[in-house]
């Protein structure tokens, strides 16, 4: 009985030093690589454009993204949300309420499911006023068919947020939401297309020709609604897949074959107790033996080598460069 006592003791010791308590983190790390140049930190300054661009019919309604929660963010949305509809307006004549869910609209025996709001506000843009659009609505569980008739537009509407997406799983890359000129332009709705700003070293992409700028319009054939359909397209892929982007560069089309990665994986700690241990965080590494007679740490700008536990050696980048001989 002793014998196992001592057993016991001597595993919860060498738990204690290795860390047997489960303290593995739960996302990786930033990517080092990851390059986002200053002028692309910014969308361009645009807007005299934007409020010359034709301003297409009204219908008093806004609209948002329908998912709510963090597990509804990673799958396509099947609705768009009424967050706001303006008195005596269109959508307030047809009986819209905030908090409906437009699941659909049918123009000119046309079926056009609303996934995001850009594709609502495209079908504002592209109908005429006067042009009626029957609408399946959700509200409360229960579907109904409504009838909203557009009127003409008599100030451009609202300037759409910019956000900024990364994307360090399994390609490497920084997007951000077009501007309503260059969504249009792509032939999207405002608040469609994903517009390249970042990309690591050894992004894939990178490889495959895309650069910074780049307007991504769609991915295997369908259009970009949001910069979010682009990563979602990109989780859902397997390893080694590439994915189809048609892409606008200076106002022209082209498609591009792309393929998706995978995080590299690496060994961070191999520990024998009292004998060796090997560690590595980041961009520091550190190998002892022995306990503790040999230890030797480095990083990018330095080293310390220690040895029999006085004799101390250490280097690293001086303060100014090296000398060229002329």
């Amino acid at each position: 009985m002793s014998a196992l006592l001592r057993l016991l003791a001597f595993v919860a010791l060498a738990c204690a030093g290795t860390a047997c308590a489960s303290d593995l983190p739960l996302v990786g790390p930033p990517l080092l690589g990851m390059e986002e140049p200053l002028e692309q930190r910014e969308p361009p300054q645009d807007e005299a454009a934007r409020v010359e661009l034709p301003l297409g019919s009204f219908t008093g309604l806004t609209v948002g993204d329908a998912r709510t929660s963090l597990d509804a963010m990673l799958d396509e949305p099947d609705a768009v949300v009424a967050l706001t509809v303006v008195e005596n307006s269109p959508a307030d004549a047809a009986g819209i309420e905030v908090g409906d869910l437009v699941l659909e609209a049918v123009w000119n025996d046309r079926v056009l499911p609303m996934h995001w709001p850009s594709e609502w506000r495209r079908l504002e843009l592209e109908a005429e006023p006067g042009t009626r659009l029957r609408l399946l609505v959700d509200r409360a569980g229960m579907e109904r068919e409504l009838e909203l008739t557009t009127v003409a537009r008599v100030h451009p509407a609202g300037r759409e947020p910019i956000e900024r997406i990364r994307e360090e799983e399994r390609v490497g890359v920084v997007l951000r939401t077009a501007t309503e000129v260059e969504a249009r332009a792509a032939g999207l709705g405002p608040g469609g297309g994903a517009v390249v700003v970042g990309l690591t070293r050894e992004s894939p992409w990178r490889a495959a020709g895309l650069v910074y700028g780049d307007l991504i319009r769609s991915v295997d054939g369908a259009e970009v609604a949001s910069p979010a359909l682009v990563v979602d397209r990109i989780r859902a892929a397997e390893p080694d897949a590439t994915l189809e982007l048609g892409l606008v560069r200076a106002g022209q089309r082209l498609v591009v074959q792309a393929p998706v990665s995978e995080r590299a994986g690496e060994m961070t700690l191999f520990h024998i107790p009292l004998v060796f241990k090997y560690e590595k965080e980041r961009d520091q590494r550190t190998t002892s033996a022995l306990l503790g007679l040999y230890r030797y740490q480095s990083t990018p700008a330095a080293w310390r080598l220690r040895l029999f536990w006085l004799l101390r050696f250490s280097g690293g980048d001086a303060d100014r460069l090296e000398s060229v001989p002329r």
